[in-house]
This record gives structure tokens, sequence and C-alpha cells, in this order.
């Protein structure tokens, strides 16, 4: 023992003495310093800004070769790749411009921002979502061209990306795969927006990078930061809603004094029923949730470690017929009361020239649904781990390559009174190499990938009666590939394209299903024969950036093969129409197409547009169902200043028109169009070295009845929420 503890020591103080270090200046072309440009290393996410002086200062700076970012408001944004081991000072000229911070993107294989990413990915900040005046994680996901979400209320949601929602989208969070019995449409993403510094969202098959159930794309949730090297801070945020009456706390502190950092945030969440524009409540739609957020992270020049850990509990109440209104804001029943459990550690290795990364993940979703105080109608606990580890090659003549595999052991157990899918054992390998080869100003990515899952489950009830599950043994596997290319055609032009394919292995419920999903109001019947869905997809995207204008088109084809669906029978059982789960080919295609205008000399105004269209047919012609209508969304917005204590002032105005949807599967409804305005106002108060970001929004600003094509409680006729005033206060110290 005593030998081990010396051998730590020295090992550790070898590390300590080899730490690389990188300073410089960054300065106008007059040799005038800015302070507080931001610095920022993507290698290990670290970051600084420069003091007074313009000067900036790392340590434990990554081995090998890295890359520096450097971005302040008003000026243009640099981008420098160098070799740590040679390169102590970096100086940057930074000339002033209107220029839009261009993100480092995390969810693709190779970290680039995102003018060099050969695929295009969309980046919002959670910061600027609650701006917005977004109540939840889900809402603000809205506001990215091609995304809507099926919602449940004001407290469930799911992502729908081009058409394709459920199992077909997968979620990351803290570097690893959200597992969280998502088959079911009326199961919410389980994530507080608190303690998430942004999220990027892959639009199209993502299953070169993620495997199995990316067939639709992937949202990708990034952790808070944690504190600049040697700094201290702590946030607190104050969110009250008019509608709910509801009201969001959320407290953070995290520290970096040296090579270990950390951070710990709680929030909690509580809203009463929604009111429609008419002015009744809708019984039930209550929700308490309370999350927490740890971590802890140790970096030096030779490798990295961050430890995350994340407890969510959900409290929701389900609304139906004949409840009786009591209370304020506890949940009555039928409700669901979940928990998340997600733990995850990253781990980095630099070398000379390369690098060695894992992500590892487990991942504990207790999820029950109670039909009274002593009724537990449905308890599932799903246990996940799951593992990526990735290896960067050395960069050989602009060409870098990196091998992974990945892989996951899942096990559900039911212990309530009915059951949804029956007991079951899920694996998953997958093996994957891809490249990326840039020349001039332009870069193609190419890779393959092979997975197999397998599904066995157990045998439960008796055959021939209502809930009986056969006992399955299935295995699925795959070869898919994805190909891009980006090209700059001019200065201001950029191009890409993207061909790829992706798969789908049928999940429990699709599979095995037998009995009523409440959830639902049917009768669900799986079918144990169901085969891979496989699709192929390929994408366009244009842009035009000028310093004053920009202009988007994107377009994509999606065809899949044995595209699953439920669809109804016919038939009754106990009051409750029987589906079956069946097959058939499919495709969808559409795009989205959008402007950016902030004329010169009015900097201080901007202008958004955007339009999304997506059909989605059946190979005979049918309608697939769940497709969002298409939208027309419109933003104007204009920044200044009031007072020398209250700056980086805004007003907005969103106007968003939603079209008729009557391209419908059989056994869904038509739904009209309808306009919402929402309006905004905020700014920066600054009490000394202290700053309080202020917000108020108005949203559905003039109380319009409307019924999203998307709500679960449209076949109810239930409106959905009506005007909504929200007040958020962020404070800093």
């Amino acid at each position: 023992m005593k030998k081990t503890i010396q051998f730590i020591i020295l090992f550790t103080s070898i590390l300590s003495f080899s730490q690389n270090k990188l300073n410089g200046k960054i300065t106008t072309e007059n040799n005038v310093p800015l302070q507080h440009a931001v610095v920022h290393i993507t290698e290990n996410n670290s970051f600084t800004e420069t003091n007074e002086l313009g000067v900036y200062t790392f340590e434990n700076v990554p081995n090998g070769e890295i890359t520096i970012i450097v971005h302040l408001l008003g000026y243009e944004q640099k981008t420098k790749k160098i070799n740590s081991t040679s390169t102590a000072e970096l100086n940057f000229i930074l000339q002033e411009k209107e220029q839009h911070l261009d993100e480092v993107i995390v969810s693709t294989a190779f970290n680039k921002i995102q003018s060099q990413n050969v695929m295009k990915v969309e980046h919002q900040s959670v910061k600027e979502m609650r701006k917005n005046g977004n109540v939840t994680l889900m809402n603000g996901l809205t506001e990215t061209p091609g995304v809507n979400q099926i919602s449940t209320g004001t407290s469930i949601g799911k992502p729908v990306i081009r058409g394709l929602s459920a199992s077909r989208v997968l979620v990351y969070t803290q570097g690893i795969r959200l597992e969280n019995q998502q088959f079911g449409e009326e199961h919410g993403l389980g994530l507080s927006a608190s303690g998430i510094e942004s999220v990027e969202i892959i639009k199209g098959p993502a299953s070169l990078l993620y495997g199995s159930d990316a067939i639709g794309g992937v949202v990708y949730f990034n952790p808070e930061k944690y504190a600049q090297y040697g700094k201290s801070e702590g946030n607190f945020l104050q969110q009250f809603s008019s509608n709910t009456q509801g009201t969001n706390t959320s407290f953070g502190y995290k520290s970096t004094p040296g090579n270990w950092k950390f951070l710990i945030r709680g929030n909690y969440n509580s809203q009463a029923d929604y009111k429609v524009p008419i002015g009744d409540r809708i019984i039930n739609t209550r929700s308490i949730e309370k999350d927490l957020k740890y971590g802890i992270g140790y970096s030096n020049s030779h490798f990295s470690t961050d430890f995350r850990y994340n407890y969510n509990n959900l409290n929701l109440g389900l609304p139906e017929e004949d409840i009786e209104n009591s209370g304020f804001r506890n949940p009555l029943f039928p409700k669901q009361d979940i928990d998340n459990h997600i733990l995850s550690v990253n781990q980095k290795f630099y070398f000379k020239n390369s690098k060695l990364e894992a992500d590892l993940g487990y991942i504990f979703n207790n999820r029950k649904e109670l039909e009274d105080i002593d009724e537990t109608a449905l308890h599932m606990k799903l246990k996940t781990a799951n593992y990526n580890i990735k290896y960067y090659f050395p960069k050989w003549k602009n060409i870098e390559t990196i091998i992974g595999v990945q892989g996951m052991h899942q096990t559900n157990l039911n212990f309530g009174e009915e059951r949804l899918i029956p007991d079951a054992t899920i694996n998953d390998f997958g093996a994957f190499m891809t490249s990326n080869y840039e020349w001039n100003k332009n870069a193609i990515q190419a890779g393959i990938r092979f997975d197999k899952r397998s599904i066995s489950t157990s045998e439960y009830g008796n055959f021939g009666d209502e809930g009986y599950f056969e006992a399955i043994d299935k295995q699925f596997e795959s070869f898919n590939f994805a190909l891009g290319y980006k090209t700059n055609l001019t200065e201001k032009i950029t191009t890409r394209f993207n061909l790829a394919s992706g798969f789908r292995a049928p999940n429990l419920s699709e599979l095995t299903s037998n009995g009523v999903h409440e959830g639902s109001n049917r009768y669900e019947i799986g079918n144990s024969n169901l085969k891979n869905e496989q699709n192929f997809q390929a994408d366009l995207n244009l842009e035009y950036n000028s310093e004053h204008f920009e202009i988007f088109v994107n377009g994509f084809y999606n065809h899949v093969n044995n595209y699953i669906y439920i669809e109804p029978n016919g038939n009754t059982i106990d009051g409750n129409d029987v589906y079956n789960y069946v097959q058939n080919n499919a495709y969808l295609f559409g795009g989205e197409a959008g402007i950016h205008f902030h004329p010169h000399p009015l900097d201080w105004l901007h202008f958004t547009s955007s339009f999304e269209n997506v059909t989605a047919k059946q190979e005979n012609g049918d309608y697939l169902p769940l497709i969002p209508a298409n939208q027309w969304k419109n933003n104007l917005k204009t920044n200044f200043n009031l007072s020398n204590w209250f700056q980086k002032n805004y007003i907005s105005a969103q106007i968003n028109h939603t079209l008729n949807q009557n391209n419908t599967s059989d056994f869904e409804t038509q739904s009209k169009d309808y306009t919402l305005v929402n309006i905004g106002f905020g700014g920066e108060i600054n009490f000394g070295k202290r700053k309080v970001d202020v917000y108020l929004n108005a949203n559905n600003l003039f109380d319009k009845n409307y019924i999203a094509h998307l709500s679960r409680l449209k076949n109810d006729g239930i409106p959905n929420i009506g005007r909504n005033i929200v007040l958020g206060l962020n404070f800093d110290f």
C-alpha cells in the first residue's frame, strides 16, 4: 500500500511538472488591448477571458494539435490550430466586424466550428431560449426550423424532426444517449433546462455516429460549462408564468481553482393547471419538477476527466374526464411519477498527435403511472449502461480519421398491476470508421458502420388471454454509411451535400404490445415479425452570408423501407379501439428556407424569417400520421442601451403562422391554421460588478384559441395554452 501511494505521488508530480502553458495578447489593428475577449480551446472545452491589458493565460493545455477560437462581440471571430508542445505564446489581432458567433459543434465526429462542418447542425443557446419566454425545454427547441413537438399540455413534450419522432430521434445528454421509455407518446424528455448550456440538432440520419434509433436525427444537449480557470461563479434564476401561476427557481455554483473543477445546480419548477383562451383551466395539467446536477472534473496536459450526475423527479398530472378539481399545484390522480438518475464519465487522453476519448454512462429510469393513492397501474424500471469509445488518429496530409466502438446493455422490469411491455434485455454493439479531408475551401467526410442489436423478452401470462406476452429472442443487424461534401462556391456562398443511410430496430412496444395503453386510450397489439426500418436520405444546404444579410435553403428527401406505424383494425376490446403495428415503405420530403437581415447602418435592427415544410406518405399514397403542419416563423428584434446601468436592451416581436394540416392519415383529424404573436423586452442591469439579466415576455399576446396538430389533447377538443406573461431574472455573482 505504501509503495502504491508513493507511485501515485510520483506519477502526479511528473504530470504536474510537464504541464503545457499558453498565453498571448488580443488587440485591435491599432494595437489597442481588447478586454473580455473569449478564448476557447475546443479539445477540452476550456475557456478564459482577456484582462484589461488584453492578455489571456491557459494552464494545463492538452498535448498535441489543438484548436484555439477567439471571439468578441463587434469583432471578427478567429480560429487557429497550433501544436501545444511547441507553442507557448499566441497573439491575435481582431478587426471590427458585425459577425455571428461560429459555434463549435460537439455532436459531430470532428468537433469543428459550423463554417467548417460538412453536416449542417442547428445550434441554440438555452439562455436565449429563456429570453424568448420559453417555459419548457421542448418549447425552446421548436424555434428551430424543421423541429416540432408532440405535446400533452404544457408539461410533456417530445421532439419531432422533419416528421420523425419517438424512437426515431435520439436524445443525448452529458455525452450519453438518454433512455427513458421514449416509445410512449406521453413520455416526455425528463430533462430540465437548468444546467444545460446549449442544444445541437442534427436533422437527418445520424446512424454513423450514434447507431440504431438515430434514423430521424439527434437532439444533443451540452451541459453547463465549468468556471474559467482560477475563478468561482454563482448564479440564481427566477422565472414566473402568469397563465400557469408557475414558478421556476434555479441556483448554481461552480469553481475551477486549478486542475480540479466542480459545479452544482438545483432547480425547482412548479406549474398549476393551464388556462385556455375561453377562461377555463384544463384540470390536472399541473406538474412539479425537481432537478439536481453535479459535476466534478480534473484536467492536465495528458488527460481530462469529467464526471456528471443528474437526478430529475417529475410529478405530472394526466388530464382525463371527470376529474374533480382540488388543491392548487399538486398533481391529482391519474398521474406520472418519474425518477431519472443519469451518471456519466467523459475521459480523454492526449498523446503527441492523437487522442483517445471514452464516454461511459448509466441511466436508471423509474416510471410509475398511478391511478389512485394505493393503485399503481404501471411501474417500470429501465436500467441502461452504455459506452462510446473513439480513437482520433494523427492527422495525415489534411486527413483526419476516427475509429470507434459503441454499445449498450439494457434491462426492463415490471412491478405494476398492468404491463405495456414485457420484462426484457437489450444489447447493442456498433463499430465505425470515419474520415474528414480538407483542402482549400472544400471538405469531404465519409464513414461506414456496422451495428447489431439483440432483444430477448420473458413470457408473461397465459396464451390467448388479454395481456399475454410471448417470449421472443430477436437479432437485428445493419451496415450504414455517410458521405458529405462542403465547399465555398464564393467567399459568401457555402453549399453542403450529404447522403446517408440509417436504421432502427423495432422497439419493445412495437414487437410485443398486447394490452391497453392508458396514455393513448387504445388497445395495442405488437408484431414480433417486424423488420428493421432502413432509410436513405439526401440533404442539400445552400447558404449566403454577408455582414448584413443571410439566407439559407435546406432540402431533403428521405426514403424509409419497412416504416413502422400503428393503425386501427376496426375491432374493440373492453371499449377500447384495437390498433395493430404494421409496416410499409414510406417517403418524406421537404425542407426549410429563411433569411436574417440586419441592415447597415441600422445594425441594431434584426429581422429573421423562415418557412418549413414536410410531406410524408406511404408507398401506397396514404399519408403518415403525426406529421407537423407547415409553418412560417418571423422575428423582429432591436438592440439598444437605455442607460449606463441598464444596457444590452432589446425589444422583440414574433409572428408565427401555422398552416392547415389536411394531409392526415385515416385515423387522424385535420387541423385548422392559426397565427400566434409573442413580444418580449429585456436587458442587463449593472450593480457595480454584478449583473442581472431581466426579461419580460407575452406569449400568445392576443389570447388566440387554437389546437396544435401534434397535441395529444386534440382528439378531446382541448385547446393549447392561452396568453402567458413570463418574467425572468438571472443574477450572476
